[in-house]
């Protein structure tokens, strides 16, 4: 059989990726500059600036994570080449930081819509359930979304900014009144809105390759690049900028400010703009600020969401959650992991009392896994990092350790809520490898090493008997079933009935080992195996049911086909005019481009 490679499509450009990693670091601003006079008061520039340099090299560090994992590089990937359970670790400090990111997402836009404290609570509860409900038909382009977003909210940043110009001083500007150590908890306790880059990363696998470049031998570098640097760069000068324009009011204003903190922008934009052109001109910028903002982070809500979905799916499917976490409801959607990624948020919610509250509990997820990423490619000599690289990477990676570490000490809820999210998710990994009936064993690596070889001399001798195979996919009774089953008879072959369902959910990178899913639970799958079975018992015909789940069908048919090698693979619809309709616009052309030589195409209407 001739090697083959298949590929996810690759459809999404730096545009749509810079706009889905400002959906999460743009909405930084939103928050960061109000907690960072929370923590610090008239003190705080430098600490918005800390964070503003912790940004960018954490940018820095993922355009090489990009350039290394093309196919997806989030932290599920990169740990994976060093360990299962580490690869698990970074995905579940990931998923305690989506939970926190939605809670504190949709409880921020609500404040920015100005909805009265009172009723805050119940207004960002009722919004994640809508969010949810909307989930359950599937992903809804959230990068467009974002995308859309993504320009009033810079327009508005690029205003407040030129209002304030005039009136920017370091004249209220305070040192740091306290020592080292709590000025290292502060500057700790307002890093936030850093998991955009871990989507980045775990976007590669679908980013658009580079100039030169191909699918056998892919790159991102460019395109990573392309979109991590304008994001970052905005967002550095832009909190800075903001930060500093909150730090140019008077301290008279103080009080008024410290209420304000979770709303800062709208505040900002309403004074600023009121002082360029009038009270009234100011009260109507501040309500556009307001709304813009408020939208832009229930972006980020339905991202997190949708990214919740999506990592829940894929560790179900390489078999480290239990199984029944990828049943699909009719919109290709992952129910139960769908039920729990809205209920999570909304717990959260309940059990805090605000803003501040929910943010304590932010950054230990992030940086947690942010941390396991980068620790693994600083100590995956397959990466081939050269030494600025290793270097910048190591010493992010122990800036971040410590942060981590910090988070832990001081914030005993932040430690509460990662260790019930760890030990719930490692429950649930053990539970559903006991139902597998997997055991670990210790294995010498020679030993793994002369397993694996005497495997493939078995996969690689010849196959002499007679009969040559036929797969056949349909998604109906068509007559392409009728045709497989004459030419089955006559070669005297197995034929292999393939089935194949859609999958509506966006995975964070790659799936590695998914586990088979059963035609029995599927109805329309089931009546059309059922009935070849009738059908080629009075043939006298061996028929194979072949029962799949993917997000792309055109590869997951012709890997199917390279891994049953099979000598003919046939397709087919119910009539002709619908053949393009049912096989989803370019699926005969995906297949024909990347079928081996040796195994025979047959388009049958």
């Amino acid at each position: 059989m001739d090697n083959l490679t298949t590929h996810r499509p690759r459809n999404i450009g730096w545009a749509r990726a810079a706009a889905l990693l400002y959906g999460d670091w743009g909405t930084s601003k939103a928050y960061v500059i109000g907690l960072a006079f929370v923590a610090a008061g008239f003190s705080s520039f430098p600490i918005i600036l800390a964070v503003c340099f912790l940004t960018g090299l954490v940018g820095y560090n993922y355009i090489i994570v990009c350039r290394h994992f093309p196919d997806g590089g989030g932290v599920y990937s990169a740990a994976r080449e060093q360990s299962r359970v580490l690869a698990v670790l970074g995905s579940l400090l990931l998923l305690a930081d989506f939970i926190v990111t939605a809670a504190m997402s949709c409880w921020d836009a609500m404040s920015y819509f100005g909805i009265h404290r009172e009723y805050l609570k119940f207004a960002t509860i009722g919004f994640l359930l809508v969010i949810g409900a909307i989930n359950y038909f599937g992903p809804k382009h959230s990068g467009s979304l974002a995308f859309l977003l993504a320009i009033p909210m810079v327009l508005a940043v690029m205003a407040i900014i030129v209002f304030s110009l005039p009136h920017l001083t370091f004249a209220y500007l305070e040192p740091p009144h306290d020592s080292f150590r709590k000025n290292w908890v502060a500057f700790v306790g307002v890093i936030l809105a850093f998991s955009g880059v871990e989507a980045i990363a775990n976007l590669t696998g679908v980013m658009k390759l580079d100039a030169g470049s191909t699918p056998d031998k892919p790159s991102v570098a460019s395109t990573a690049r392309k979109a991590i640097w304008p994001v970052a760069i905005e967002v550095v000068l832009g909190t800075a900028l903001l930060g500093w324009a909150m730090l140019s009011l008077p301290h008279s204003m103080k009080e008024e400010m410290g209420k304000s903190y979770e709303y800062m922008l709208r505040f900002l934009g309403e004074h600023y703009g009121g002082l360029a052109f009038g009270l009234h001109f100011g009260h109507v910028f501040g309500v556009f600020v307001g709304l813009v903002v408020g939208l832009l982070l229930l972006s980020a809500v339905n991202t997190a969401i949708g990214a919740m979905i999506g990592l829940i799916y894929m560790l179900a499917r390489d078999r480290e959650m239990p199984h029944s976490c990828t049943k699909l409801n009719s919109h290709g959607v992952p129910w139960q992991p769908l039920l729990l990624v809205v209920g999570m948020p909304i717990v959260l919610v309940i059990l805090s009392d605000d803003l501040n509250s929910l943010a304590d509990m932010y950054a230990i997820g992030v940086v947690g896994a942010i941390t396991v990423n980068l620790g693994s490619c600083c100590f995956n000599r397959r990466l081939g990092l050269n030494w600025s690289e290793f270097t910048i990477m190591l010493t992010t990676f122990v800036v971040l350790f410590a942060v981590e570490v910090t988070i832990a000490k001081t914030k005993p809820a932040a430690l509460f809520f990662a260790t019930c999210v760890l030990g719930v998710g490692f429950g649930l990994r053990w539970y559903s490898m006991k139902r597998a009936g997997f055991e670990t064993v210790i294995v010498k690596r020679e030993h793994v090493s002369a397993t694996v070889k005497s495997e493939l001399i078995a996969n690689f001798r010849p196959n002499l008997e007679p009969g040559q195979s036929v797969l056949v996919a349909a998604r109906g009774f068509t007559p392409v079933l009728r045709y497989a089953l004459e030419e089955a008879k006559l070669r005297h072959g197995n034929l292999y009935v393939l089935y194949v369902k859609e999958l509506a959910v966006n995975l964070p990178g790659p799936l590695a080992n998914p586990q088979r899913p059963r035609w029995q639970e599927d109805q329309q799958a089931a009546e059309i195996m059922n009935g070849m079975f009738e059908l080629a018992q009075s043939a006298g015909v061996s028929v194979l049911p072949v029962y799949v789940i993917s997000e792309d069908p055109a590869a997951t048919i012709v890997d199917l086909a390279a891994t049953l090698g099979v000598d003919i693979l046939m397709l087919g619809a119910s009539h002709r005019q619908t053949l393009a309709k049912l096989l989803k616009g370019n699926v005969v052309t995906e297949v024909a481009k990347n079928l081996p030589e040796n195994i025979q195409l047959v388009i049958h209407s």
